[in-house]
């Protein structure tokens, strides 16, 4: 199957990204599960590639910044870029993460937590989309731009997804929507609860995969 890789950065609707390609049948893998390893900036390729052969589709941190190296290592493979507005995603990097500190934040943004650095983090992540649709430009067939703005329809998106990547519309299939800032709050916490009680065994809730990479 033709590897799909996820580049838009956290909080710009990866959630909604995995459901739909989990939905089309792709086994996804969500993040590394190196979010507080602290070699994460020598050790990531070597991580990647191995899951590289596990899985079909991939989002979320690393993979967003690591789409220069995928493409020519795993050519012919599609990439999606997830956006939201500016303001709406320093918004929600704050209140999802504040203080807390993880080395691969750190690797990819130049300090660990977005709190108190918002300047640095929208610099960041302005800077990734620029350069993955300056990448891109000539390249219409491999990228697809999803606007993750609160304004386009879930049905729409995930229309636009399977066009991309040449899939039907499943029939009596639930549009995967992304998740409430409600459930979000719910998901960590049984995230935080099930990593205590069971291990780094992924268990499912609300359509979301709860596994070991739960701290990014």
């Amino acid at each position: 199957m033709q590897k799909v890789f996820g580049i838009g950065f956290q909080k710009t609707g990866t959630s909604f990204l995995m459901h739909a390609l989990q939905n089309l049948g792709y086994r996804v893998c969500d993040g590394c599960g190196n979010a507080d390893n602290p070699n994460i900036e020598n050790e990531v390729y070597e991580i990647c590639y191995s899951l590289v052969e596990k899985y079909d589709a991939f989002e979320d941190h690393p993979w967003s910044v690591l789409y220069r190296e995928l493409d020519e290592k795993y050519p012919n493979s599609k990439f999606i870029l997830t956006v939201r507005p500016t303001e709406q995603w320093i918004r929600s990097m704050c209140s999802h993460f504040g203080s807390q500190y993880t080395p691969m934040r750190e690797w990819i943004y130049g300090v660990g937590h977005p709190q108190g650095n918002e300047e640095v983090y929208i610099e960041r992540y302005e800077r990734h989309n620029a350069e993955v649709k300056e990448y891109f430009k000539d390249r219409p067939n491999d990228l697809l731009i999803l606007q993750m703005d609160g304004k386009t329809e879930d049905q729409q998106l995930w229309k636009s997804i399977c066009d991309f990547l040449g899939k039907p519309l499943p029939e009596n299939v639930k549009f995967p929507h992304a998740n409430s800032k409600k459930d979000r709050l719910v998901i960590n916490h049984l995230r935080r609860v099930k990593h205590k009680l069971y291990g780094k065994e992924p268990i499912e809730f609300l359509g979301v995969k709860i596994g070991k990479n739960f701290s990014q």
